[in-house]
């Protein structure tokens, strides 16, 4: 039986979510690699953060939603913030990383980035006409 839990998440992109990693200072691999959990069980992602204690976390991409799901036995947590901590710090990370994305394909650049006290980020993007 497996002690894996997976939870949900609406991250779909998997070079923004690793970028979003990255800026968090989170140490992760590509995949495809196993994610270890309880007794040697095991499960495949796109994303792994191997933990201290031989159990990682990991990311996995849901087919039916295109939805990459954070995987690991939560018995075994061993990240600085809690569960909800951490993915609200990649969200953030992440949306960061997509707006930044999706403005640039659409000719927009980035004119002004300021970082609140809050933990919150304001852009300001402009673009020119022709």
């Amino acid at each position: 039986m497996s002690h894996f839990s997976q939870i949900k998440t609406k991250l779909r992109n998997l070079s923004s979510l690793q970028l979003a990693l990255s800026d968090a200072g989170i140490r992760w691999e590509a995949g495809p690699k196993d994610v270890r959990g309880y007794k040697g069980n095991t499960e495949t992602a796109e994303v792994v953060i191997e933990q201290e204690n031989g159990y990682d976390v990991g990311f996995k991409r849901n087919e039916q939603t295109g939805d990459y799901e954070l995987i690991a036995d939560l018995q075994y947590w061993e990240q600085p913030l809690s569960v909800q901590g951490f993915l609200n710090q990649v969200t953030q990370r992440y949306a960061y990383h997509t707006v930044l994305n999706e403005s640039a394909d659409k000719g927009f650049q980035v004119s002004e980035k300021v970082d609140n006290k809050d933990g919150s980020i304001c852009l300001v993007l402009q673009r020119w006409g022709s």
